[in-house]
């Protein structure tokens, strides 16, 4: 059997950036408050349908944050989500300009 070599790449940091996704930094904190939520819901043991009593929050939208389905979720709405879990949001919002190679512009 022949070794092969692996070519080893480092990420950028947004896996979004990494697989070319058109809006990579949306897609990312997307994903982060996905993930807090998710977390929340968790550490409490609360199902879906107990997150719908604390929150008013739809027991199925909570179910597409579990499966990942967040086409339809906007940051706010789901820092709304987490506030109303009784979490406190804290955001940070750093602007650098991105290496020419990674900027795309329309043809």
């Amino acid at each position: 059997m022949v070794a092969k070599k692996l070519e080893v790449i480092h990420g950028s940091g947004n896996v979004f950036r990494d697989f070319g996704d058109a809006n990579p930094d949306l897609e990312q904190a997307r994903a982060i408050l996905a993930a807090k939520i998710i977390r929340v819901l968790d550490r409490r043991k609360l199902s879906v349908r107990a997150a719908q009593k604390i929150t008013g929050v739809a027991a199925s939208e909570f179910s597409r944050i579990r499966n990942v389905k967040l086409g339809r979720f906007t940051i706010d709405r789901m820092i709304t989500i987490l506030g109303k879990l009784g979490q406190e949001v804290d955001v940070k919002i750093s602007v650098r300009s991105r290496h020419a190679d990674e900027i795309h512009t329309p043809a």
